[in-house]
């Protein structure tokens, strides 16, 4: 785990010289009144028993367009000038934004235009382009996106909007934290991801004005985490790199604005690990029937991984940030979460090569009432001798005490088999 506690300034957050106050926000929820879902806080029930205190989640995965993004986006857009407007719009994003942007152009009626990384979700690409944005594809990380935005804005003379390190941007997500306030008066720990800082940096401003109390955890994923060390820096840094399934905060570099926010209102700065993101994930949907992409899923990874500090009969709130994930992507992420919970089993075997033999050995599982979920023959790759065959088998099963009877069945048979442990 990477935390860093951040000391707080000695004088009250409302004289603070932030770039957006509470004042801005309040604005921001008038210009959105009619246009987004003040979206539902869900009480997380199976993680609240498991925790020991009350855990909500802010569902923004209902949002329009799949997260939070529309409510900085339209609020910027309905501030910019007719000149602005008339030039259209270009925005660098991973997904979120991008399809936030092209819905707010949509119904302002002004033209987007969107650079996405080559390697952005198609879900995400699909959709923005479907919103009726041009979306173009360019560069491996958000970062090459934002380059190639801003050489395209001065080519065809359009108006940029960044997706979090502007004071109407900030100020649209902030009206999250007001929802909340309203919803959770008796809130004690939020926990908020962070990619480029808007999301925290507006709610941060929101909640510490009417619930000043309230302890607030930023969460980002390991395999990008720019924020603890911008903040012992003093200034924004850049990460080295951007590996990680939590797309929507893959952001490798903080935000001129933002920082200074989360330098000032966040009590700590968190990260979490791929497979911790995995299991969160598989969790909301198995648990609260709700979709999430690995952005939205990292604050309940650092809930659930222990990393927030969360005391017994505290109450907490996550935001649930976005829902856009790929089936592909999800499909992996819950066929490995099964693996995690006990309800995969991954066997290897060797048997003699020669017909019917596959058939004796998935009869011998079948015997033990697992379920057959795909076989896998290896020949030359484990370097058997002509006569053997290796096998792979990923069995369906109830739990571990199931997987070791299905081993011991299998022994009982004659096979020899090694259990794999599968890593994300």
């Amino acid at each position: 785990m990477s935390a860093f506690n951040i000391q707080h300034s000695a004088f009250n957050i409302m004289y603070m010289s932030l770039p957006v106050t509470l004042a801005d926000i309040q604005a921001a929820r008038r210009t959105l009144r009619d246009m987004i879902i003040a979206t539902p806080l869900l009480p997380a029930a199976r993680l609240s028993s498991e925790l020991g205190a009350t855990i909500w989640y802010k569902a923004e995965n209902t949002q329009h367009s799949g997260s939070f993004k529309i409510r900085g986006a339209y609020n910027t857009i309905m501030h910019l000038s007719a000149e602005e407007r008339a030039c259209g719009v270009i925005a660098p994003s991973a997904g979120n934004h991008a399809q936030g942007v092209a819905m707010a152009a949509q119904l302002t009626g002004v033209r987007a235009v969107i650079v996405m990384p080559e390697r952005a979700p198609l879900t995400k690409v699909v959709a923005t382009r479907r919103l009726g944005a041009e979306v173009i594809l360019h560069g491996a990380s958000f970062d090459d996106a934002v380059a190639h935005a801003r050489m395209l804005q001065q080519e065809r003379g359009l108006t940029y909007l960044h997706a979090f390190d502007h004071p109407r941007v900030i100020a649209g997500q902030g009206t999250i934290g007001l929802e909340l306030a309203e919803a959770l008066p008796g809130i004690n720990l939020l926990v908020v991801p962070i990619g480029g800082g808007g999301l925290i940096g507006g709610i941060a401003i929101a909640i510490k004005a009417l619930c000043p109390d309230v302890r607030i955890v930023g969460v980002q994923a390991a395999g990008c985490a720019p924020v603890p060390a911008s903040l012992s820096a003093g200034q924004p840094v850049s990460a080295s790199a951007a590996n990680t399934i939590a797309d929507g905060i893959a952001v490798k570099r903080p935000g001129e604005l933002t920082l200074p926010i989360i330098r000032e209102l966040v009590d700590d700065v968190v990260t979490v690990e791929e497979d911790e993101i995995v299991l969160a994930i598989a969790h909301v949907l198995q648990n609260s029937r709700l979709v999430v992409e690995g952005a939205g899923a990292a604050g309940v990874a650092a809930l659930m991984a222990g990393k927030v500090g969360l005391r017994p009969g505290e109450t907490a709130a996550t935001i649930l940030c976005g829902g856009n994930i790929d089936p592909t992507l999800l499909t992996r992420v819950l066929q490995t979460a099964m693996v995690h919970q006990g309800r995969y089993l991954l066997l290897r075997t060797i048997v003699e090569d020669w017909p019917g033999n596959l058939a004796r050995l998935i009869s011998t599982v079948a015997a033990a009432g697992a379920n057959i979920v795909e076989v896998f023959h290896r020949r030359a790759e484990w370097h058997l001798p002509v006569t053997k065959v290796g096998v792979e088998l990923v069995l369906e099963i109830r739990g571990e005490d199931h997987a070791q009877a299905v081993i011991a069945r299998m022994a009982e048979a004659g096979y020899t088999c090694q259990r794999d442990v599968a890593e994300f």
